[in-house]
């Protein structure tokens, strides 16, 4: 890959002869400079002060000829251009970021190097008697050198940034699709590829679906660089969080600070080849959210709503349920049938307990009363029948969260 063409450097180069016999000299004494230049940046650099290995050694001594030669290319040739050794530093720009490192080491040791070598020149020039001007002309080719390769290492290095990140996120893509298929999740394919994606393999998780809003991005959540592996691209986007119950996890309050607002329903804690499970449970949870059955904003945990979700998870048969149990209701007048759906899931719910009922719908005692021998004449002896008791239940209260969902829509 071309390296960069280098921006800011000095203008009007080369409008100062030197003396064409300077780079020849320079060229003989390059091995020796480069010596010292090495020594030099071992001393003044940490990073490269370590006892090296030899393909390390042979790197460093590498880089420090190739800029060395480029200053003394542009002494010869003041307008030419140092394609070939600026690839150099592009490569190895690229190969700090493949191995993890930080550039800085590799900046410092550039200006450290540069630094020394122009001191070396500087001491060649004056031996030569070279005057003022020519001095300045040196030292400006000395910056562009410096300014050339320097430019090409923080270009490789970025390219190799933003390429790793790219495969890390498809790998880790890859990996949150397999966790979330829905068949049998083997465990040691999930960890080889969770260390592909450099993600640490926890006991537990539990997924997030979120509520999908047009403006809001992948990089814009914090827990995907706290751990969980994120795609905001599904329908609904959704999160796999690690051992969100352990300690330093995403549970509570930090969870819902880290979705900044936005609606969300979190599945159950499950084994980590048990994921789709709960993302399952997680999508169910954020429908009924859409409708109101459950709250509409904020973090809804599928845990706390258990009964909610089983008894909407078949609608067509909650719907026959509640046609057959209730139909009795269907005598009263409208304006009478909430009242007594009302009174009697409480009733039911209490235990037969009329104080308890009274206290709950806020009423007197004898209202309660009055209600229970209108609904005796409408469901007779199945108000004493265990099953038909159970039925009534589960069909009142799904009855009640949609009433509730129509209120809370309006």
């Amino acid at each position: 890959m071309a390296s960069p063409t280098p921006h800011g450097v000095p203008d009007g180069l080369g409008a100062t002869p030197v003396p064409p016999d300077l780079a020849l000299l320079l060229r003989a004494q390059l091995e020796d400079v480069a010596d010292e230049v090495e020594e030099e940046v071992r001393r003044q650099v940490p990073e490269y002060a370590r006892p090296a290995d030899g393909t390390y050694r042979e790197h460093l001594r590498a880089g420090v000829v190739q800029a060395l030669t480029l200053f003394v290319d542009h002494i010869a040739d003041p307008c030419g251009r140092g394609d070939a050794i600026a690839k150099t530093y592009y490569e190895l720009g690229r190969g700090e970021a493949l191995e993890g490192r930080s550039l800085d080491a590799l900046q410092s040791a550039l200006r450290v190097g540069g630094l020394h070598a122009w001191r070396l020149t500087g001491r060649t020039a004056e031996e030569l008697g070279l005057d003022s001007t020519v001095v300045a002309a040196l030292g400006e080719l000395a910056f562009r050198t410096v300014h050339e390769v320097a430019e090409a290492a923080a270009a490789g290095y970025a390219e190799a940034q933003l390429r790793s990140t790219d495969e890390l996120e498809r790998r880790r893509r890859r990996l949150l699709d397999l966790l979330l298929c829905q068949g049998p999740v083997s465990l040691e394919t999930v960890q080889d590829l969770a260390h592909g994606a450099r993600w640490s393999v926890p006991r537990q998780v539990a997924v997030v679906a979120l509520a999908a809003t047009p403006d809001q991005r992948q990089e814009d959540w914090p827990l995907a660089a706290a751990g969980a592996l994120v795609d905001m691209e599904s329908r609904p986007p959704r999160m796999l969080v690690p051992d969100p119950d352990g300690s330093g996890g995403f549970g509570g309050r930090a969870l819902t600070l880290a979705l900044r607002g936005r609606p969300a329903a979190i599945g159950p804690t499950v084994p980590l080849t048990e994921a789709a499970r709960s993302l399952r449970w997680a999508i169910q949870a954020l429908g009924l959210m859409g409708r109101g059955i459950l709250p509409r904003q904020g973090v809804v945990r599928s845990a706390d709503h258990l009964s909610t979700l089983l008894l909407h998870s078949d609608e067509p048969m909650l719907t026959q349920l509640r046609l057959r149990v209730l139909a009795p209701l269907d005598a009263a007048s409208e304006g009478q049938r909430g009242r007594l759906a009302e009174t009697l899931l409480a009733w039911l719910l209490s235990g037969s307990n009329v104080p308890d009922v009274a206290a709950r719908l806020h009423i007197h005692p004898q209202t309660v009363r009055y209600r229970l021998r209108q609904l005796e004449k409408l469901f007779g002896d199945a108000l004493h029948d265990p099953g038909t008791r159970l039925d009534l239940i589960l069909a009142l209260r799904a009855e009640a969260l949609r009433d509730q969902a129509v209120i809370t829509a309006q």
